[in-house]
């Protein structure tokens, strides 16, 4: 398969940038330094506007990767909500006080949209047990796409465990989307340990600013020419 670029949007300018440089899909979100929370449906609704790519948007509602009931139900409502204004498909994860995948409340929240695809985000590189963590998220229906850097504190750390998993196990390979401090030379190492999904937000920005920079799309372009050099070389 080809490799996708998901490129994060905080608003429809981003958006723009983001399809005209040749991204194949975008996630929205708002409060980077809050590692990405629930956008406004507003938001959602004027970046479906200026976009024809998926947009999967974030479910997440505090600085945080625990939950509970009186957030899931907000959070069911919000995403009617933005299936209403024009989401494909969603971001979310959630960990239970020890460290562990959340089955539960995940599969509460995704079962409220049944047949949407969704992203389990980088609350994977939080957990205590990589393989036990794995294993669990093979038991969520809709889940199509993880999000992780192999390590908490990003690609630069983790890459070495993210190569290791992709290539020891295809199944993990084709799910995983690498990104969090993805640079352009990560990518050949992922792209041999079979990884073809890449996630990318400040290095496509001038400066590597959330807040006085839009998505600059000759910056996607470059990543996009990448990955497509890489594609050419299977």
């Amino acid at each position: 398969m080809g490799s996708l670029l998901e490129i994060i949007a905080l608003h429809p300018a981003d958006a723009e940038a983001a399809q005209e440089g040749g991204a194949d899909r975008l996630e929205l979100c708002a409060s980077m330094e809050a590692d990405g929370l629930c956008p406004s449906v507003s938001t959602v609704s004027a970046i479906r506007r200026v976009t024809d790519l998926p947009l999967r948007v974030m479910l997440r509602l505090e600085n945080s990767f625990t939950t509970n009931g009186a957030e899931l139900n907000r959070l069911t409502a919000m995403a009617q909500s933005y299936l209403s204004a024009g989401a494909d498909g969603f971001v979310l994860g959630f960990l239970t006080p020890d460290n562990q995948v959340d089955v539960e409340s995940v599969s509460a929240l995704t079962s409220t949209f049944a047949g949407t695809p969704w992203t389990f985000h980088r609350a994977i590189d939080a957990v205590l047990e990589q393989q036990r963590a794995w294993t669990a998220l093979r038991t969520l229906p809709g889940l199509d796409c993880v999000l992780t850097a192999g390590s908490s504190i990003g690609v630069s750390h983790g890459l070495d465990d993210l190569c290791k998993l992709a290539k020891e196990d295809p199944a993990v390979a084709g799910v995983m989307m690498a990104g969090g401090g993805l640079q352009p030379e990560h990518v050949p190492w992922l792209f041999q340990s079979g990884v073809r999904r890449f996630h990318v937000g400040t290095s496509v920005r001038q400066d590597g600013s959330w807040t006085k920079a839009y998505v600059n799309s000759r910056f996607v372009r470059s990543w996009r020419n990448l990955l497509d050099a890489q594609d050419a070389r299977e």
